[in-house]
This record gives C-alpha cells, structure tokens and sequence, in this order.
C-alpha cells in the first residue's frame, strides 16, 4: 500500500509486491510492520524442529529442511521490512528451494538412484535462482511454485493412508487445515485489499499467511519424521511439549555386539 507519512529509512518501495498493510505506519525502519513480525513465530518453530532433529538422531535432511523453513522466513521478514526489489529475492527463491527440498525428503526413500535426484533438484534450483533474479516473473513464478506443491500432494497422501497412527495422521490433517486457511487469508488478503484497507482495524491476512504456513511447515516436517521413523523401525510416537505443540520421539532398537 502506499506510504504514511512516517520517514522511510530503506527509500522509496521498489519491489514488484506489496500487500495490504500500510508502509512505515509504526517504524521508519520497518516497511510492512506486521508482515515482518508474523515471520518470528515460523523461526521458533523451526528451531523447535531443529533441535528434535539433533535429539532425536534423524538425518541431516530433516535439520536441512528445518533450516530451510528458518531461512524463508528471515528472508521474508528481510523483504518485508524494505520492500525493495534486490531483496525480494530473499524471499521468493527460499520458497522454491524449500518445496524442492521437501520433494527430496518425500521422494528419496524409494528413489534407487541416490545420487541423481539431489543433483538434479541443486540444479534445478541454482538455475531458478538465476532466471529468476533476472526475469523478475510474478504470475509464472506463483504458478510454478503452486506446480511444485502439487507434487508433492500425492507421496503425503500416501504417507498418510500408510500411517496408522492416529496421533500422526491428525498431524497431517493439521497440515491440510493450516495450508487452507493461510491460502484463505492470503487469497482475501489480495482480492478484497481495498475494501479492508478502510476498515477500522486491518485484519492483517498476509501476517496470518505466514503464522499459519510457519505451523503448517511444522505439521508437515514433524509428520515426515514420524513416518521416516517408521520406515526405520525407531517405533516413533507423537508427544507434546508444554503440553501442546507436537514433536516426535523414537525409541530405537538396541545395536547388538
């Protein structure tokens, strides 16, 4: 939106997207206030992720991919609090990058050739990566990331059909409701900006996007790592800290001398 009155530190807004908050209206350091803040919730959450990961022996691809999601969402509270075009970049490549990175944890415990699937997907992105910077593409850059997450709907359903856990399988449909309603607040968000741009108190439904896809990238990663759990044998099973935010514990198998 177009800025208040407040001095702006970064200059003049040169990104190709802007959203439905006013600029600078609470921090001349800060473009979009809410936008940036909403992102502090994701890393936290990634962290948690992060740090069970360590715990719980998994693979480095699951702490890669919590420090993925920590990634996108420092470079999303980077883009947003400037809105400048070089910096845009901080925020749209890490989102490829990370559904790339979770084709590879969906994909590769049945892909035989263990070396070509995480070429091919470091290329693919490097390359990205590089078109985009240049190309600045906005609608085939929304398409083709919504083309990415699509692929990897049917291995989560599979993973899913294949869970017989209860507590695990409410993981997923957390995942399922949370991408729902953050794709609803950023859809409203972007359609009906006018209209709420003048109402009494903004909604703020990009600031909730990211909230509710920081809990959704959680739902999705600590699913994952139960059904990896699984596929080891580590007898995993979904437990709460503080009571109430999901993690998963294994028990692995005792190595025999």
């Amino acid at each position: 939106m177009a800025d208040s009155m407040v001095a702006s530190f970064w200059g003049p807004v040169t990104s190709t997207t802007e959203l439905c908050e006013e600029n600078y209206a609470h921090s001349s350091y800060i473009a979009e206030f809410y936008n940036t803040i909403s992102n502090v919730p994701c890393v936290l959450l990634a962290l948690i992720g992060l740090v069970n990961a360590f715990r719980q022996g998994f693979e480095k691809r699951f702490s890669v991919l919590h420090i993925s999601n920590m990634i996108l969402a420092i470079g999303s509270m980077i883009f947003h609090a400037t809105l400048q075009l070089l910096l845009q970049q901080s925020d749209e490549t890490p989102m490829v990058w990370e559904i790339l990175l979770y084709m590879y944890v969906l994909y590769s415990p049945d892909w035989h050739y263990r070396s070509t699937m995480p070429t091919f997907l470091f290329l693919y992105g490097a390359a990205f990566a590089v078109v985009h910077f240049f190309a600045r593409f906005q609608v085939v850059f929304k398409l083709h990331y919504i083309g990415l997450c699509f692929l990897c709907i049917p291995r989560m359903y599979k993973y899913y059909i294949q869970t017989k856990d209860v507590a695990a399988k409410r993981l997923a449909k957390l995942w399922v409701l949370t991408l729902t309603l953050g794709t609803l607040c950023w859809l409203v968000d972007r359609i009906f900006c006018k209209k709420l741009s003048h109402w009494y108190v903004n909604p703020q439904g990009h600031a909730w996007w990211h909230v509710l896809m920081g809990l959704n990238s959680y739902y999705a990663n600590t699913f994952l790592m139960f059904c990896r759990a699984q596929q080891r044998g580590w007898e995993p099973r979904i437990t709460h800290l503080l009571g109430f935010l999901p993690y998963v514990k294994v028990q692995k198998p005792e190595k025999r001398e």
